[in-house]
């Protein structure tokens, strides 16, 4: 069987969610759709669905092959190409028992359905160009959207924001390629003029791409939400803050020293974005293996996070091993820390790191509060984005890093004597890697791999 013909095969599956409910929803579309609905379908009417008119909704009955009722059900008919798919499509809405879906499924497979893989109803629409891979991405990111504003952008790239913006920028390179070609066949006064509006492109293009690419991180925060890393020295007091933050107790306090071993995480919802909040093991020499392999992994989380709260026991003066240890991750980390003072309801007699002093107490609820605060502006000044196209996925991120890498290789020929072959050459390349993006030219395995981590409804 061929490829395309896969693609046109009737497939079935449920695209509400799975456990009991008011309504349900399975989805039939392929070649065959409309007939295989016909063979389970009772319209009300007496009618078949076949004779009916397209983007049009019937009241009936799923029936075995015994005609014995499954479920009162309504009958959504739409012949393609005007469907999601681009294929003919009938949508069937039933009550969300299990049982009563499964069957509906079991019927519709043995009237010559098949099940849809991950992703194959959103797979098709791609294929048959109702919409580019960016938004089939666009698409899965929406289901998964963890806030508000992640599912903004969600919404902006499924309408085509990002598509647009890629498009914008292979109208760019098609052109220089024109040029690029069209220089063969002048002489050197004139293709001198070509290099230079050539080059232009290429500049521009790479610091398109270079500002695109940095938007990648901040919509990884939107997406999955903000990681914020509690570090500091044994006994500081991250457990209490992390428990005063989260509002509950789910890291265990005490006094003796070590007591938190490995990482804690919790994670709660601050204006519309999801934040994860890591309580680490403290921060000092030990002999302990056990121990030493949480403060490793204390050190790992400084790495992974957003945000680090660094905090002090302010009640006391640092040790010069602590004052080292809180240097050495002001330096790294600078940009992205805010150092806390805790027991403020103390004598403060640690030393100063740092710019800024915040001092919190866990028994003063309105410093944890402040801290809050301090926190949400951290977030906003980490999130401040334009109103622009962001990239959603990694494998965009990749292939566009992979793009300014082969419109890089042209750059050194322009300070040289133009070899227009060579050049034209890496435009084509470029080119390439641009398709791959949107799905122009992307192989079975790649499209495939887009699509593996889609739910069987999509």
């Amino acid at each position: 069987m061929s490829l395309h013909m896969h693609d046109e095969q009737s497939i079935v599956a449920q695209c509400s969610p799975k456990g009991s409910g008011a309504i349900g929803l399975i989805r039939i579309t392929g070649i065959n759709a409309i007939q295989i609905a016909d063979s389970i379908a009772q319209l009300a009417d007496t009618k078949q669905l076949s004779n009916h008119s397209t983007h049009t909704i019937h009241y009936g009955k799923v029936v075995d092959n015994k005609g014995v009722v499954i479920d009162t059900v309504l009958f959504l008919l739409m012949h393609g190409p005007k469907t999601f798919t681009g294929q003919d499509t009938v949508e069937i809405t039933c009550h969300n028992n299990p049982f009563i879906i499964e069957s509906i499924i079991a019927q519709a497979i043995s009237a010559g359905a098949r099940l849809a893989q991950a992703g194959e109803f959103t797979k098709r629409a791609v294929i048959n160009k109702k919409i580019d891979l960016i938004q089939a991405e666009a698409i899965n990111d929406l289901i998964h959207a963890n806030s508000q504003e992640g599912l903004k952008r969600s919404l902006s790239q499924l309408k085509g924001t990002l598509s647009h913006h890629i498009h914008n920028i292979e109208q760019q390179l098609i052109k220089a390629l024109a040029l690029s070609e069209a220089s063969f066949e002048f002489i050197d006064e004139e293709s001198l003029e070509f290099g230079d509006q050539i080059k232009e492109i290429v500049t521009s293009t790479l610091s398109a791409i270079s500002k695109l690419r940095k938007t990648f991180s901040q919509q990884k925060q939107i997406r999955e939400g903000v990681r914020i890393a509690l570090i500091g020295s044994v006994n500081a007091g991250k457990s209490s803050l992390f428990n005063s933050i989260i509002g509950s107790s789910r890291a265990i306090v005490t006094n003796q020293a070590g007591t938190t071993r490995d990482v804690i995480e919790a994670g709660l919802y601050e204006k519309s974005l999801y934040w994860t909040l890591i309580d680490t093991a403290g921060l000092r020499q030990t002999n302990d293996v056990i121990e030493a392999a949480g403060i490793e992994r204390s050190h790992n989380e400084a790495h992974k996070a957003d945000i680090i709260l660094l905090v002090v026991d302010g009640s006391r003066h640092l040790t010069a091993q602590e004052i080292i240890v809180y240097n050495d991750l002001l330096n790294k980390y600078k940009t992205k820390s805010l150092i806390v003072y805790t027991k403020s309801d103390l004598s403060q007699h640690a030393q100063i790191l740092g710019d800024g002093r915040i001092s919190i107490s866990c028994t003063l609820p309105n410093s944890v509060k402040s801290l809050k605060k301090e926190l949400l502006a951290k977030v906003d000044h980490l999130l401040k984005i334009e109103e622009s196209p962001h990239l959603l996925t990694h494998r965009q991120h990749n292939l566009l890093l992979g793009l300014e890498q082969k419109l890089g290789l042209i750059m050194p020929h322009f300070e040289k004597d133009l070899a227009y072959e060579l050049i034209s050459h890496h435009l084509q390349e470029a080119l390439s890697g641009i398709g791959e993006i949107t799905g122009k030219t992307i192989s079975e395995r790649g499209m495939d791999a887009v699509f593996r981590d889609f739910c069987v409804g999509k």
